[in-house]
């Protein structure tokens, strides 16, 4: 799923906690000016005004978007938008004393005070926390990974106008010479030429690719369906003429590396409902890993005695758009799984790049033939397998719906189409684990209700699922 970069808010989550931050500073600072050395949250009335000010300093940037391009505005264009944002917070604090009846208790100095050192302090505060952003190049939030086509004839301006206008938003991985093959395993501007016309396709399959800006003199030099084809791939294309053809929807016009790019996505998502998506994670994953932490106690000292080892399994797996990370499960499996994964190959019952085995002689206790219900079985049937991952939830590499991550050998044999179920943050539950995933024996299968879950998704959507996996769970429905 596709954000623009210009609406996300909450990535600047560092300059929203330096502003509670410094208004707060601001606020005691006029206190003392006007009232003396005395602490200001002593006082009932200037103590809630206090708090009203950290609950309206953020409402004000949820609702006004008020660090909307914070990293590309100059000097003056700063200094308008912490005044706006100012005014905006004492008029509602002047509202509030107003039906509070509290404004009597209040000095009107105070408040003119107040408004000189907030606007002050959190401009000097911003502009010097950009120049250290930009100084050192450090963000606070994940870069996206683009690649650049464009043709010979303008290919160093282009490549040098996308660096100058990133911010640090942008992972600049390579660009393809349209128009030229010979250029391959150069650079240009400092940027390397990563492959042939012909191999672009090829190229993205397996790496880690969230965009492609199109910027040629040309258009002709496109492969054919080249939009439709990453679409289907969950990379967003970024066109600089703004030509909306092959009847695909979810397009908008966006900026992106100084340029005003036509984008074309999968599925487009607002701010506000990552936002909300994300919030859900965390919270689901913190009463999670409580559970975690439950059941470590008791399977630890069982998990151990069945199969000497480590207690918990982790692997690199795939998750949005290529990124690498390592997923955590109670490990219900021998040591050796990895390696008898190979022998049991001719046995698998699924038709794709997933393995499924029924009697799986790899899970712990399972015997020889692997029919047997033991240790390994029990936690794979009522999932608690799955509950280690809510860490990865809370760190953000995966979610509480979504898709199912693959492994890396996995990943590396996807067809284009398959690499669209990857277009999401994956997930601890999805759309095809609870449409019967233990009776699916065809990846296709996998993949059409992964991408059917992108292409309608919503917060309701999410919810439902999650609904229905306890539902699944507690009827011993899971995994077999």
């Amino acid at each position: 799923m596709y954000k623009k970069i210009s609406n996300s808010w909450l990535k600047h989550w560092d300059f929203i906690a330096l502003d509670l931050l410094f208004l707060q500073a601001a606020y005691a600072l006029s206190y003392v000016l006007r009232n003396g050395l005395s602490n200001p949250y002593e006082n009932p009335v200037y103590r809630n005004i206090g708090i009203i000010l950290c609950l309206l300093d953020i409402c004000t940037a949820f609702f006004l978007e008020n660090y909307r391009g914070i990293m590309r505005r100059g000097y003056i264009q700063e200094l308008k938008a912490v005044i706006k944002h100012v005014t905006v917070i004492v008029a509602a604090e002047v509202i509030y004393l107003f039906l509070s009846r509290s404004g009597e208790q209040i000095s009107r100095s105070f408040f003119i005070v107040f408004i000189a050192d907030a606007v002050f302090l959190l401009y000097c505060e911003r502009v010097l926390w950009k120049a250290y952003l930009l100084k050192h190049k450090k963000i606070f939030y994940n870069k996206r990974a683009l690649l650049i086509l464009t043709t010979s004839d303008i290919a160093e301006d282009v490549l040098r106008t996308v660096q100058g206008n990133t911010y640090n938003e942008l992972e600049i991985i390579g660009a393809v010479i349209m128009d030229r093959n010979d250029l391959v395993g150069t650079q240009t501007a400092g940027i390397p030429i990563v492959c042939r016309s012909s191999e672009i396709f090829d190229y993205m399959q397996t790496r880690w690719v969230d965009g492609v800006l199109v910027n040629m003199t040309k258009l002709d030099y496109l492969p054919d369906q080249f939009t439709s084809t990453c679409v289907k791939m969950g990379i967003t294309v970024h066109k600089k003429i703004a030509e909306i053809k092959e009847g695909i929807k979810n397009q908008q016009l966006d900026n992106l590396g100084g340029y005003v790019v036509l984008s074309t996505n999968i599925r487009m998502a607002t701010s506000r409902q990552l936002f909300v998506k994300r919030a859900m994670d965390i919270c689901g994953a913190l009463v999670g890993l409580v559970l975690t932490g439950i059941f470590t106690v008791v399977l630890a000292p069982a998990i151990y005695a069945a199969s000497p080892g480590p207690i918990f399994f982790s692997q690199v797996r795939v998750g949005r758009n290529g990124r690498k990370f390592k997923i955590y499960k109670f490990r219900s499996m021998y040591m050796d799984a990895e390696k008898k994964k190979q022998e049991l190959k001719e046995k698998n019952q699924m038709n794709g790049y997933m393995f499924k085995l029924d009697a799986d002689p790899r899970i712990i206790g399972s015997g020889a033939d692997g029919t047997r219900h033991g240790l390994g079985w029990f936690i794979r049937k009522t999932s608690i397998d799955e509950f280690p991952q809510f860490l990865n939830i809370l760190k953000g590499d995966m979610s509480l719906v979504g898709t199912r991550p693959p492994t890396v050998d996995e990943w590396e044999q996807y067809a284009y189409h398959h690499r669209g179920r990857m277009a999401t943050k994956p997930g601890l539950t999805g759309l095809w684990q609870v449409s019967g995933r233990s009776n699916i024996t065809d990846f296709e299968e996998v993949v059409r209700l992964d991408v059917e879950y992108i292409q309608k998704w919503n917060l309701a959507l999410d919810i439902k699922i999650l609904l229905k996996t306890i539902v699944v769970v507690c009827k011993g429905q899971g995994s077999k």
